[in-house]
């Protein structure tokens, strides 16, 4: 009944309030809390081709190859991380709907980008723990204060209620502020993968090391590009005594399409074997204690 009167207002509505989709600029011709047209929400690009199997971007090795399950970075400079996984690349309406989100502040966009990521979650159904820590990727408190959320939060908070109903049985917790970054980073937009790197070297710390002592953890956040930020989180949770952790974003941001200068900073990086993405033995600390979690299902 609800449905049925509400059409007819919304008709009324957006005819006495015409709206346009802030992606497209086509007519809107009912009300919702993110001004994005069904068009375009059908635009969204999957990846059509190999990925590498521990952090997600695209493999320009063909299927069957000796190294085509793994990319060049992978193999030379593992992550902490045990699998990254991605809905779709980070381009076309992928990335305007994310700019919406994160820079126009059109939240309500978080509802139906959460649940493409709960797709990209999904992923890791079979593999994946029973139960997991699901931490967003944390803003400063500046950064916080600046923009009135945290878009990594909303989305990972969208696709928990999902998952819920998808995969009952999966057993997440909401734990977004066991993660804390201790300082106020540049943005990782426009810099060099030298440069990502160093602008999150120990950025961020763990604020109660007990909630995440041998704790499987899925890291949230809303794109990777390089993995700078998503290798640096990934150390600070292992360094805290997690069991293991996976990452899950909406985009990603593949290094095929990188300019000739960023593909030889990336490879003298790996060359290079720097400290802070060098394998590091096993010197996790175990800690006893529960787990502070905002949201359980």
């Amino acid at each position: 009944m609800v449905r049925v009167l509400r059409s007819p207002l919304d008709a009324v509505v957006c005819t006495l309030f015409p709206s346009s989709c802030i992606l497209c600029g086509s007519h809107l011709p009912q009300l919702s809390s993110a001004p994005i047209c069904e068009i375009c929400w059908t635009e969204f690009t999957v990846p059509d081709g190999p990925v590498c199997a521990r952090c997600g971007d695209a493999l320009k090795e063909p299927a069957g190859s000796l190294f085509s399950e793994l990319c060049r970075r992978c193999r030379v400079v593992p992550p902490d991380f045990a699998r990254a996984v991605a809905y779709g690349p980070y381009q076309g309406r992928m990335r305007e709907a994310i700019h919406a989100l994160k820079y126009d502040r059109v939240r309500g966009a978080a509802r139906k980008l959460g649940s493409l990521m709960a797709l990209a979650i999904a992923q890791m159904a079979g593999e994946a723990p029973a139960e997991m820590l699901v931490i967003p990727v944390p803003l400063h408190r500046a950064k916080y204060a600046q923009r009135g959320f945290n878009q990594a939060r909303s989305l990972a908070a969208e696709a928990l209620k999902s998952l819920r109903k998808t995969h009952p049985a999966w057993r997440l917790q909401l734990a977004s502020k066991t993660l804390m970054r201790l300082r106020a980073t540049d943005s990782q937009a426009g810099l060099t993968p030298r440069q990502r790197r160093l602008n999150v070297r120990g950025a961020f710390t763990v604020t109660d090391p007990a909630a995440v002592a041998m704790r499987h953890v899925l890291l949230v956040d809303d794109i990777l590009t390089t993995g700078a930020t998503a290798r640096a989180a990934a150390r600070a949770l292992m360094q805290a005594g997690a069991a293991s952790v996976r990452v899950a974003t909406l985009a990603r941001a593949s290094r095929i399409g990188w300019s000739k200068n960023d593909r030889e900073e990336i490879s003298a990086i790996e060359g290079a074997g720097f400290e802070e993405d060098a394998p590091r033995r096993d010197s996790r600390r175990i800690y006893a204690g529960s787990s502070r979690a905002e949201t359980t299902f």
